[in-house]
């Protein structure tokens, strides 16, 4: 394997005004295809090689849509006519606002503008130990790991004698009220209905429990009260329990504790419960609050003219969003096209335009004919017309026509078959400690 000191980042010298792009979400990837190659240089930088629609990662855990479906590689989406696009799977260390410098792990490269654009991580509000045996879903390989443990857990629990070992097993703890961990439940439970009892004849999956833990009084908090409470009688009709008002205190990747005392022995913990900021050193502390980049209407982080941030890491308070934009994937995309536009207004001298975001509602999936959506003007949908609703929304959002094509066609086949996708345990999950029935799967993968 090659060294870091053999690499370097190999970017042509130009004379045009170089913007460097950290991350290649749904902000960055809308800035780069709206600047002209002609007028920029544009270099982006990531740790993935592709762009995902995370929106769908759980369809990905439950085994509903393989990772490629909601995937597309970076470079495929800056083909030959992007002209002057460079992307390196890299990444970046710290900037340097003096030297106007972004610090990677194979090297430096100057820029004119920089535009942070790195979206969340989860955020385990300091419990170690809940960082290390609970389950995240925001990137791919969190899904993949996902999907083994729980297909691992449905193979062990055919199999184990004991029945408190069993019933840990089939124990399954979502941990966050909000679209995530609403979507996930609802489809462990289309699972729990129809997928389970015909891949295992002999289990008595009535015993399956799938547990949503909510800090606050209602799931879905950004939503509206309305959606919230279509939502909890939605989750508690398909037989999910609904714990609200409940804080998780630890967990040892055998037993969950909530504040209050009460217990739930599970070994699967999926934490959905909150997201921070993916901040890179090197910014002044009053640049940033909570997590995130403070920004003015024009992108620009506080205290710098040159160095903007966009999506979910940014913080643009205002008169009617006074804790920043909700952290989905529009305001990405609106400030993404907008920043653009103001790029190519500052190398052209002419007047900035600030940013307002068009909130265009709110959608979140519980199950089949199963949704709710907040739309502009006060409109709430509900049930089948919600759920269409959310159908075409996610597949027009989708990158890719492949992907739309692909994703389209497994809904209509699980529609019709309830089936859900290719249940392969390709990569088994092993945690660093044996939990009941890990052993039986750690002999069967040492192919050695």
């Amino acid at each position: 394997m090659l060294q870091l000191n053999e690499l370097s980042l190999n970017i042509p010298e130009t004379t045009k005004p170089r913007v460097v792009i950290i991350g290649g979400g749904f902000g960055g990837v809308n800035v780069a295809k709206n600047l002209p190659g002609k007028e920029f240089q544009i270099v982006m930088f990531d740790r993935q090689n592709y762009h995902g629609f995370w929106p769908l990662l759980y369809q990905v855990a439950t085994a509903g849509l393989e990772p490629d479906a909601i995937a597309e590689p970076l470079r495929k989406l800056f083909d030959k006519d992007y002209e002057d696009f460079h992307f390196r799977q890299v990444k970046v260390t710290s900037i340097n606002p003096e030297s106007k410098t972004v610090c990677t792990l194979v090297g430096e490269l100057p820029y004119d503008f920089l535009i942070i654009s790195t979206g969340t991580k989860s955020n385990y509000f300091g419990n170690k130990q809940i960082k290390e045996f609970s389950f995240p879903l925001k990137q791919i390989p969190d899904a993949l790991n996902l999907r083994s443990q729980l297909l691992q857990s449905f193979e062990q629990a055919n199999m184990i004698k004991d029945p408190a070992v069993r019933q840990s097993l089939l124990n399954f703890v979502i941990v966050g009220g909000g679209p995530t961990g609403v979507e996930l439940a609802g489809a462990l439970a289309e699972m729990r209905r129809h997928v389970l009892p015909s891949d295992y004849p002999g289990m008595d999956f009535s015993k399956m429990n799938i547990y949503l833990v909510e800090g606050m009084d209602r799931v879905l908090p950004p939503m509206s009260a309305e959606s919230s409470e279509t939502t909890r009688k939605y989750l508690e009709d398909v037989g999910i329990v609904v714990k609200l008002n409940t804080l998780v205190e630890s967990y040892d990747g055998k037993t969950v504790t909530f504040k209050g005392g009460e217990q739930i022995q599970t070994q699967t913990l999926i934490w959905a419960a909150g997201v921070s900021g993916a901040q890179i050193k090197g910014l002044a502390d009053t640049s940033s609050e909570r997590g995130r980049y403070l920004v003015n209407t024009f992108n620009q982080v506080n205290g710098y003219t040159d160095i903007f941030a966009i999506g979910d890491i940014a913080a643009m308070k205002t008169e009617k969003w006074p804790n920043g934009h909700p952290g989905v994937a529009q305001p990405a995309i609106q400030q993404g096209k907008h920043l653009a536009k103001n790029l190519k207004r500052l190398v052209h001298r002419e007047t900035l335009v600030p940013f307002e975001y068009f909130d265009k509602g709110s959608l979140a999936i519980i199950g089949r004919n199963r949704a709710v959506a907040d739309l502009p003007k006060n409109l709430h949908l509900t049930g089948f017309i919600a759920w269409i609703a959310w159908l075409f929304v996610h597949i027009y959002y989708l990158i890719g026509f492949r992907n739309k094509l692909v994703v389209l066609a497994n809904w209509v086949y699980k529609f019709f078959t309830y089936e859900n996708g290719t249940r392969l345990i390709i990569r088994p999950f092993l945690r660093k400690e044996d939990l009941a029935g890990q052993e039986f799967v750690r002999k069967q993968t040492d192919l050695d």
